[in-house]
């Protein structure tokens, strides 16, 4: 059997190689293809959103090939149309939204992704940035390597606010969402959910309390977000979202930009009806050097960083191979994202 492996600068085309191999067996040939990101920022290709590299070289490289494990490469209604052999295409990210799923079932390809490939690494980078927000730790250090001493964030009325005690909302209680909650009630922190398909059951058993995400905006100091994105989900904190917080309320963003609405986040951090703002998603990646938001007070920025553990790279490339070793054994897969094509 001929497999491509289509990796890239964080999930090495050599990791997937020897991951597959360890699971699938010997007697296979690999075909290997070393996709730019993340030096080179994804963006759509051919129909598909957060892609790396070109069709063109996708196809050439799955001449022949049945199965195709990658985190990135552009797999579109051309690739699939140029790829008669191709059954079975495995994604190690969470959502596999470089892949065309309608001309996927339509080529009868299966589908599969990896949830919670790095749900660790994620719930930790939030906190860190939640932390990281309520007690000034990125700014304050950035002011003094510039050679300011802020002794005044020692007053009262600029010091930092504790995570215990303080009601922190969580929108969207997936694998991450649901590590971030456990981490914060250890911390103390009262924490809220709003997420239409948690399970009561188990957003209770967390130490935290599901509510409607109006009620959720309205009462927490700090909202972090976690949903995934979907057309239900797109612009889900709007302006009109964004005037239920509390006054001085901080926002953390580490999920997916389009969550969020960006317009009015620079005049709410001036006003200080935003109190503090934690970026590391955006509705433009990397934002453009005219970014409204690069010279607002209280705003930390980082690039996209939140799941960037080598952890979660070595999880992406074993869940991958794994299905490629029940594809091989002929065992059902264990997360297809397209399964209407099993008929």
């Amino acid at each position: 059997m001929r497999i491509l492996a289509a990796g890239d600068e964080f999930v090495g085309t050599g990791l997937l190689t020897e991951a597959v191999r360890a699971e699938a067996g010997g007697g296979h040939e690999f075909a290997e293809l070393s996709l730019p990101w993340p030096v080179v920022p994804f963006g759509p290709v051919g129909g598909v959103v957060e892609a790396s590299g070109t069709e063109a070289d996708v196809i050439a490289a799955l001449a022949g090939a049945e199965v195709a494990v990658t985190q990135m490469a552009p797999f579109t209604k051309a690739v699939f149309a140029a790829a008669p052999d191709l059954r079975l295409v495995s994604v190690c990210r969470g959502g596999p939204v470089n892949v065309d799923l309608e001309a996927a079932t339509e080529a009868g390809v299966t589908v599969t992704y990896a949830p919670g490939r790095n749900a660790g690494a994620a719930a930790e980078f939030a906190v860190g940035m939640i932390l990281a927000a309520m007690r000034r730790i990125a700014t304050s250090s950035a002011e003094l390597l510039a050679g300011t001493w802020r002794g005044d964030y020692y007053a009262y009325d600029q010091a930092g606010v504790e995570l215990d005690g303080t009601t922190v909302g969580l929108v969207g209680y997936g694998a991450i969402g649901a590590r971030v909650a456990r981490v914060l009630v250890a911390f103390g922190a009262r924490v809220l959910v709003a997420d239409p398909y948690a399970d009561p059951a188990a957003v209770t058993a967390d130490g935290a309390r599901l509510v409607e995400l109006d009620e959720l905006l309205r009462g927490s100091a700090v909202v972090s977000l976690h949903a995934r994105l979907t057309e239900e989900t797109r612009h889900l904190i709007d302006a009109a979202k964004l005037e239920l917080l509390p006054h001085g309320a901080v926002l953390v963003n580490t999920a997916r930009g389009g969550l969020l609405d960006y317009a009015p986040l620079p005049d709410l951090l001036r006003s200080g009806r935003l109190g503090a703002l934690a970026l590391d998603v955006y509705d433009v990646e990397p934002p453009p050097a005219d970014w409204a938001l690069r010279d607002v007070p209280n705003v930390i920025a980082t690039p996209h960083l939140a799941g960037a553990s080598r952890q979660t790279a070595q999880r992406a490339a074993r869940i991958v191979a794994a299905e490629v070793g029940r594809y091989v054994r002929g065992e059902p897969q264990a997360h297809v994202a397209n399964p209407a094509v099993l008929g």
